[in-house]
């Protein structure tokens, strides 16, 4: 009989190209999987709460796979801290949780956030983990802006085509940009996210900032649903999944 876990970690993502599993290039998925059927000496099928894109990274990140083992190997054996010390310093995990049978670590999942972190000074102890933007940005228009996206469920204006998605539909619960010394973060929490949603959504932002575009622009870009009236994508290297709520009767305590 098998036993479902979910597998809580988090990553840098520089150096990958994104989390999901390909055949000619260094991702998570695959990297994870290595290190977990080394240890567990079975051939797992590990599935991730989504897709990130190259260079993203996750303070946060769930999976689910199936074991033959019950819970208790997991912690007699220190599987947590032996897969850390098979892993690269950029991949660390946090916990494997035993879960309901048919938990879903990307289906079930209530929320995520993701945040998005730009500095407009130059710092070396940054690089590839925040996006340096060096323009002049007018933060307080580019939040009103933000304040837009409640209006609507539509985001097919901030999604990569040609996604297979049934619908662009999300719920947006919550977007805000905040300071922190010298740097700006934009926080968006949802039901769920499109392809390149943030990076779209904040590109476009940024030309609010930048005062090429109005709020009443960044409104009309919402309503035409047509990703090429919307901004550019901002680098992967600046973004972070920071959060996935999952509901409570899923996890075995």
């Amino acid at each position: 009989m098998s036993n479902r876990y979910f597998i809580k970690l988090a990553y840098k993502g520089t150096d990958y190209h994104g989390w999901q599993s390909q055949s000619n290039a260094v991702n998570i998925q695959d990297t994870l999987k290595g290190a977990l059927d080394t240890l567990l000496k079975e051939d797992n099928r590990l599935t991730g709460a989504g897709r990130t894109d190259t260079g993203v990274h996750a303070r946060l990140f769930y999976a689910h796979f199936d074991s033959g083992h019950p819970p208790a190997y997991f912690y007699e054996n220190n599987i947590v801290f032996k897969l850390n010390c098979i892993l690269p310093g950029d991949i660390a995990i946090d916990s494997v949780l035993p879960v309901k049978q048919r938990a879903h670590a990307r289906y079930d999942a209530i929320s995520r956030t993701y945040q998005y972190i730009i500095e407009q000074e130059k710092n070396p102890f940054t690089q590839n983990l925040v996006y340096f933007y060096k323009g002049e940005l007018d933060f307080e228009i580019m939040k009103m802006a933000t304040t837009k996206l409640f209006n609507y469920s539509d985001f097919t204006s901030f999604s990569k085509t040609n996604t297979q998605v049934n619908n662009n539909i999300c719920e947006i619960m919550d977007a805000k940009w905040f300071n922190n010394k010298k740097q700006w973060t934009f926080e968006i929490t949802a039901n769920r996210f499109l392809r390149g949603m943030v990076r779209a959504i904040v590109g476009t932002l940024i030309e609010v900032g930048k005062k090429k575009l109005t709020t009443d622009d960044f409104v009309k870009i919402i309503e035409s649903q047509d990703r090429q009236k919307a901004g550019y994508s901002v680098p992967g290297c600046g973004l972070y999944l920071t959060d996935i709520s999952y509901p409570e009767h899923l996890f075995i305590l």
